[in-house]
């Protein structure tokens, strides 16, 4: 069911609580978290907010992440893929590929969130990773079955298909991470899909404005602009900010070569799509 847009499990969603990341800051290219909501982040695990502690304590770890994807986190907005979509001139079949292949992605995504569950030692953070599990799968559900009746495919389709070398590339990545990786490892690892998504929405808000009623991919855009998915990344970097405060900086390292990983088989996820790419033997 949706709701305005969005499908009703994103609205149903639990809401976050305080949280220091605030993903709709700016219309750039290029996310940067908040000046002004800086410092919630930067209190986690220092007594009466000593900065002086250790370095960690006086970055935020998320910005550290989107300094070290560089530029291919511009190159993962401005794929050929990413501007025919916006511009209304991707044809059906590109889009068709790529929703087939992004709903055997949201399942290995439900995968990684569900191993990060049992990961995490506080309750709170365990139950949130639970329920963006059972959103994925729920998401998926939604938004294809929508798409799959509009573009003549249906859940059997999906359960056949055959992954492209850059899809099964990026989900063995996110739950080899969840399962052998640190716990900020695991979480760097899925971050960029939802965080880029929804930066990008935002900045094809900035460019476009109101999307036309007739555009044939209104639906698409519209549902990554909503702020009910700003929550959710607040929820999730405030997360990543935690888990890398109380990681030692060997591992933090690690956590964002992870992230900058994920960056990447973003760009090379649309690039599949865009190119409708196959085995080459």
């Amino acid at each position: 069911m949706w709701v305005d847009g969005l499908p009703q499990s994103i609205r149903s969603f639990p809401k976050p609580a305080v949280c220091g990341v605030r993903v709709a800051t700016c219309p750039a290219p290029r996310l940067r978290v908040n000046p002004s909501t800086l410092t919630h982040l930067l209190s986690y695990g220092v007594p009466n907010l000593d900065r002086s502690v250790s370095p960690v304590h006086r970055t935020c770890f998320p910005e550290e992440c989107l300094e070290a994807a560089g530029e291919a986190w511009h190159a993962a907005h401005d794929h050929p893929f990413v501007r025919a979509l916006a511009d209304g001139s991707l044809d059906s079949d590109r889009f068709r590929f790529y929703q087939m292949q992004d709903a055997r992605y949201l399942e290995a995504f439900a995968d990684a969130t569900s191993v990060i569950s049992t990961r995490c030692p506080d309750p709170d953070d365990k139950l949130w990773f639970i329920e963006a599990a059972q959103m994925a799968v729920v998401v998926e559900k939604e938004l294809h079955a929508g798409y799959g009746e509009e573009l003549g495919y249906d859940a059997a389709d999906v359960a056949r298909l055959e992954l492209t070398p850059n899809n099964r590339a990026y989900q063995n990545h996110m739950v080899a991470t969840a399962h052998t990786g640190s716990l900020v490892e695991a979480v760097a690892a899925i971050t960029p899909c939802p965080w880029l998504y929804v930066d990008l929405g935002q900045q094809l808000e900035a460019e476009m404005g109101d999307v036309p009623a007739d555009h044939p991919y209104a639906d698409w855009l519209e549902m990554y602009r909503d702020p009910d998915f700003n929550e959710y990344m607040d929820n999730l970097l405030e997360r990543l900010q935690r888990f890398a405060v109380a990681s030692d900086p060997v591992t933090r390292e690690r956590a964002k070569e992870q992230f900058v990983l994920s960056v990447r088989y973003e760009w090379m996820f649309w690039d599949q799509a865009w190119t409708r790419q196959e085995w080459p033997v």
